[in-house]
């Protein structure tokens, strides 16, 4: 059975990342060892983002929070994404913020 969460989830795979032709997209599986991050990881055509997916009225953690800064601070782009999120929307600003 498929969280609120993965549903989102799987939506951005679908029609977000997967329509991004120049990029790498890593979902790593949190095991509670080293330290944390969001939920994709990608280098979009030499760019660096991130992507948190939130089930319906969730909103970041402080530990959370704490990551998006630290990739915003290095130059990095973070995304929130819930199940009102347009993801045309996303998309289009994905490609526009990583010029492609």
């Amino acid at each position: 059975m498929t969280t609120p969460e993965g549903k989102v989830k799987a939506k951005v795979k679908t029609q977000v990342i997967d329509k991004l032709a120049r990029r790498y997209a890593f979902w790593p599986v949190q095991v509670g060892m080293g330290a944390t991050t969001l939920d994709c990881l990608m280098c979009i055509n030499g760019y660096f983002v991130a992507i948190e997916t939130k089930a319906q009225g969730k909103k970041l953690t402080p530990r959370q929070e704490a990551v998006a800064a630290l990739v915003r601070n290095a130059g990095g782009m973070v995304y929130v994404v819930t199940p009102d999120t347009d993801l045309p929307s996303l998309l289009f600003d994905i490609k526009n913020d990583c010029l492609i």
